[in-house]
Parts: structure tokens; C-alpha cells; sequence
């Protein structure tokens, strides 16, 4: 039988250090108070002993728990199959580990999900919740708010009970819109259609106000909508090939729509771009670059967006009475082959 190897404790690192248990208790657990010559001779015994603080012992003293919780308002098969979610989690868990914090992640496969999160956040596990990919019509913030934990959202969100001064990060949607559609119309093209993405998420909703900024509203025949998956794209362009087969251009709400909507017009024989240009938004490597041809799209830096949620949730604990502003991070057009 393999003999247990007892871990060292915070007595033998006083012990080393030639200081008081207390001394390295407010060491460890980042309070302050100790000169900085003991800071550096308890650190040496740490470093030399292999000593471990007791995260639960020390969430008792310091009231955190250095963990935060990733709330994600779409299911499991969501998340796993778009490489959206991927990059922003990468950011996230980036930024959180270099603060060394945990990363717990929560999804919510329907509606009776959201009482359940909603309870483990009010049940102090967590010193701050990133939320994401929130619908209109989502309990979450409330409950969220309820449960009176630290939150930065990602992407704008848009309370409809009063609510004021979420802290979120945010791509300039509209914007990139804007400037995807006003590209099309300089390569001549007059009939250019727009897919959406699902009208219940505010990232969409500004897509299309950025396409309707440039094309107005004359024409709703050329918008066909959607949900932000190949599927959905595919769909809607065999849609509007069938409402208006005159269609020249289309900017498509997400990657994955446009990856979508390159299947119908192959499966159509219409090339691109020759008879039909084609613009995407996310600049998603794994999706844009490997379509055939590769995809024109705007880009927006999705793993700062994760990064910057995660640094601005980090500020907001240290300084709670600071609030951090919320951050609109600019767009790109990105030309590749398909505009």
C-alpha cells in the first residue's frame, strides 16, 4: 500500500518563513498589512515547500471564491457545434486563468433551466457571472439580477422592464452591416438581399438595421429570415431564390448562414461571385477561410469580446464602487473571393 504524502501546511511555511501563522494567512490570501521583505520570505517558503492554499479555507477569510461562472442561453448542441461560442470561451478562459480564476460553465437547455442557474448563482459558488447569447424575451437577466451577483453581458442587451446600466462588451454590428452592404452596392450590384439572424437577439436586430440603413425598406422580399446556422441559410436563400431569382448579392447575418447559403446557390447553379456576391459577418477562420470560394466577411474579434468580459467582470469585483464602462469594439471588412 502506497503510504499517503501529507501536504505541507501553513504552520511549516511559517515555520520556513521564521513568521506568524497570521503573517502568512494574509500572505497567501492577498491581504495587506506585511512588509514587503516577509511578502518576499514567505513566498520563498511557499515556493520551496510546494504549499497549496485551501480554497475553501481561504473563500472563509477573503469572501471569494476566485471562480465565475459562464452563463451560455443556448443548449449543449448549440454551443459545441459553433465555433462562435468556442472563440469567445477561449478569450474568457484566457483572461481568467491568467487571474487565476476558474471558469464554470453553465447552459441552459430550455426555460426550466434558468431556475436552476439562477439558484446556483444566488448560492455564492461564484464571485461573478458572464452571460451571453440572451434573447429578448430571457428571464435570465432578472433572475440574474435577483440573485445580486456581479455580471457583464456579452453583446447589447435590451430590457424591456426598466433596468439600466448592464455592463456589457459588444461588436459594432450595425456598423459592419453598413459596410458590407455599401460594398456590394460599389461592385454595381442593385438587387442585394439580406438573411438574418434570429430577430429575438440584438446583434441581428442591428444587422439588419445596418442593411435597411443602406437599402432602406422598400424591398422586404429581399429579406429572408433566419437563426445563424448553416441549416437556416441554406433555407432562407433556397427561399429567396424562389421569391426574387433576380437577386445579385447577399449579406448574410453570420458565417454560418453564408456557409448555408452557399450550398443552396451551388445546388442552384449560380456562381459566386460571378452571378451572385456573398458576404458573411464573424470572420469565424474555420468557416471563412474554407469555403470554396473563400468568404468575404466582417470581422469582429470575438475572443477579445471574451477577454474583455472577462477583464471588465475582474475590475468591477476589485473596485465595486467603479464600475467599468462598457466597450463596443469596432468591425473589418475582410475581402476574400465570394465579393
Amino acid at each position: 500500500m502506497t503510504e499517503a504524502v501529507s501536504r505541507p501546511t501553513l504552520e511549516a511555511v511559517a515555520e520556513r518563513a521564521g513568521v506568524s501563522r497570521a503573517t502568512v494567512s494574509r500572505v497567501v490570501n492577498g491581504g495587506d498589512g506585511v512588509r514587503a521583505p516577509l511578502v518576499a520570505r514567505v513566498r520563498e517558503a511557499v515556493e520551496e515547500l510546494g504549499y497549496v492554499p485551501n480554497r475553501a479555507a481561504r473563500s472563509l477569510v477573503t469572501r471569494r471564491h476566485d471562480a465565475v461562472a459562464v452563463v451560455i442561453a443556448e443548449p449543449g448542441t448549440r454551443v459545441f457545434a459553433d465555433p462562435f461560442f468556442a472563440a469567445q470561451l477561449r478569450g474568457i478562459s484566457k483572461e481568467l486563468t491568467a487571474h487565476d480564476n476558474q471558469l464554470v460553465l453553465l447552459l441552459t437547455e430550455g426555460r426550466d433551466d434558468h431556475a436552476r442557474v439562477a439558484r446556483y448563482l444566488a448560492g455564492g459558488h461564484v464571485d461573478g457571472a458572464l452571460v451571453f447569447s440572451l434573447h429578448l424575451d430571457d428571464p435570465l437577466p432578472g433572475l440574474i439580477h435577483d440573485a445580486g451577483v456581479p455580471t457583464v453581458f456579452g453583446g447589447r442587451p435590451d430590457w424591456s422592464d426598466g433596468r439600466g446600466g448592464p455592463v456589457y462588451v459588444d461588436s459594432d454590428n450595425r456598423g459592419g452591416a453598413r459596410a458590407a452592404v455599401r460594398h456590394l452596392v460599389a461592385l454595381g450590384r442593385t438587387r442585394i438581399a439580406h438573411i438574418t439572424g434570429p430577430l429575438d437577439q440584438t446583434s441581428a436586430v442591428d444587422r439588419l438595421d445596418g442593411y435597411r440603413d443602406v437599402m432602406g425598406t422598400d424591398a422586404p422580399d429581399l429579406v429572408a429570415h433566419s437563426d445563424f446556422t448553416p441549416s437556416g441559410g441554406e433555407h432562407a436563400m433556397r427561399e429567396l431564390l424562389d421569391r426574387r431569382p433576380d437577386v445579385d448579392a447577399v449579406f448574410a447575418a453570420n458565417d454560418l448562414t453564408a456557409l448555408g447559403a452557399l450550398r443552396a446557390l451551388r445546388e442552384h447553379g449560380r456562381r459566386v461571385p460571378e452571378d451572385i456576391a456573398l458576404i458573411g459577418f464573424d470572420d469565424m477562420a474555420p468557416v471563412a477561410e474554407q469555403t470554396d470560394p473563400p468568404l468575404t466577411t466582417v470581422r469582429q474579434d470575438i475572443e477579445e469580446m471574451g477577454r474583455l468580459m472577462a477583464r471588465l467582470l475582474l475590475r468591477g469585483r476589485a473596485a465595486p464602487d467603479d464600475a467599468p464602462p462598457s466597450v463596443v469594439l469596432p468591425t473589418t471588412l475582410v475581402h476574400r473571393a465570394t465579393a
